[in-house]
Formats: C-alpha cells, sequence, structure tokens
C-alpha cells in the first residue's frame, strides 16, 4: 500500500513525528477514533483529524521504535514516541489499526498509553524493570 510511492504505514508514522501529512495519506472523509487513559475523541474528515493531532502534539518528536503488520484490509502499527514541549521531554505507546481504501487511509483507531512527562517516565524506570525496551 503506497501514496505517492511511499509506504503509507512509514508516511502515517512521520506524521505522528513531524505533524505533517502528506497529500493523499488520509481520505478526505478519513475517520478518527482516539483512545487515551480515562478518555476518547474522534474526527470526522482529513482535515479535522489533522488539526486534531496538532492540537494533542504540538511539538514534532521521534518516533525510535515501531512494528507494522499488514491486515487484509489495511495494516495495525505500534509505535513510541519522544518529544520535547515545555521544557521537558514527553514518551507515550500507541498501536493503531489502519483502514486503507482506495490508497488512503479511511478509518484510524488509535489506542494511547496517554502522555508521560520526565517525572513519570522516571518514577515508571525506577519502579518496573523492563525485560526488553
Amino acid at each position: 500500500m503506497t501514496v505517492a510511492g511511499t509506504d503509507l504505514a512509514g508516511a502515517l508514522l512521520r506524521f505522528f513525528a513531524t505533524g505533517q501529512a502528506p497529500a493523499g495519506l488520509f481520505a478526505p472523509d478519513a475517520f478518527l477514533d482516539l483512545s487515551v487513559p480515562q478518555w476518547r475523541q474522534q474526527a470526522d474528515g482529513a482535515d479535522t483529524l489533522v488539526a486534531l493531532r496538532r492540537r494533542l502534539h504540538p511539538s514534532p518528536g521521534t518516533v525510535p521504535r515501531h512494528r507494522v503488520d499488514p491486515t487484509p484490509t489495511g495494516f495495525v502499527v505500534e509505535w513510541e514516541e519522544r518529544w520535547t514541549a515545555d521544557g521537558q521531554d514527553w514518551y507515550c505507546r500507541e498501536m493503531a489499526r489502519a483502514e486503507v481504501t482506495g490508497g488512503a487511509i479511511s478509518a484510524l483507531s488509535v489506542y494511547c498509553t496517554g502522555d508521560w512527562d520526565a517525572d513519570t517516565q522516571a518514577r515508571h524506570a525506577a519502579t518496573v524493570p523492563l525485560v526488553r525496551p
């Protein structure tokens, strides 16, 4: 699945890191269903989806780790995200199921751990030994 010769999942991950959606990544009527701890939001339409993302994560960042698995109608992507905002480093883990129609993402369900500030990351590191990063 490609958009202008680029892998859709890769383009989606770049969008998450930069906030910039390449033309054709989302269908004009794309639907987003976002779940974070104790909250849920939706966006109807590509422009609204992109605006919601930029409002929730206005700072660009990086996606240091990810995994993509194809499905019969699109793909599932799991990723970590890191960014700096308000003078501190932030972190979250997310997973999404993307439905692809006509070469563009038409529906996206995203599940996020919520944004962890530096204190939360430090408390987690001191409390929970991870076997794998």
